[in-house]
């Protein structure tokens, strides 16, 4: 069942966070990074790039290489990208190395990588989580990223 994203009061007290997105299945992602970008102004955080990558499987070179040469500006890195299955396996694979990916990129470098490339059956469920505001995935990603920065900086 669909969850409504619930409108958090998180502050960023500024910040720096990179959200890099997927320019496949651009409809969808788009709308994500959209939502993320509203969210993290919302919140006031100081800075907020955006790096376009081809695809899902191109996310984490690039997040890596992020987390490695921009680390103690970081607050955090935001992943975004839609993955639709077909009628091989090739989508699970894509989304199993990704997943796999960006949970050691976060462990290596120790700054929080929020993981909201989706891997869906079809388009009504991207529809769903990317273009309804009430379910919109990029909402909720940038409030795990501005929760995931503050417990980082307490810590």
């Amino acid at each position: 069942m669909l969850r409504k994203i619930k409108q958090q009061k998180v502050h960023a007290k500024s910040g720096n966070f990179v959200i890099v997105a997927s320019r496949y299945n651009t409809r969808y992602v788009d709308a994500m990074l959209r939502a993320a970008q509203a969210e993290l102004k919302r919140a006031g955080a100081g800075k907020i790039s955006v790096c376009r990558v081809p695809g899902a499987y191109e996310i984490p070179v690039v997040a890596t290489k992020l987390a490695r040469t921009q680390n103690s500006s970081l607050s955090a890195i935001i992943c975004l990208g839609v993955i639709l299955r077909g009628q091989t396996v090739h989508a699970d694979h894509i989304g199993r190395a990704v997943s796999h990916a960006l949970m050691e990129i976060q462990l290596r470098h120790e700054i929080p990588v929020i993981h909201e490339v989706l891997l869906l059956e079809n388009e009504e469920q991207a529809r769903a989580r990317c273009l309804d505001k009430k379910f919109n995935r990029g909402t909720e990603a940038a409030q795990t990223a501005l929760a995931m920065a503050r417990v980082m900086q307490n810590i």
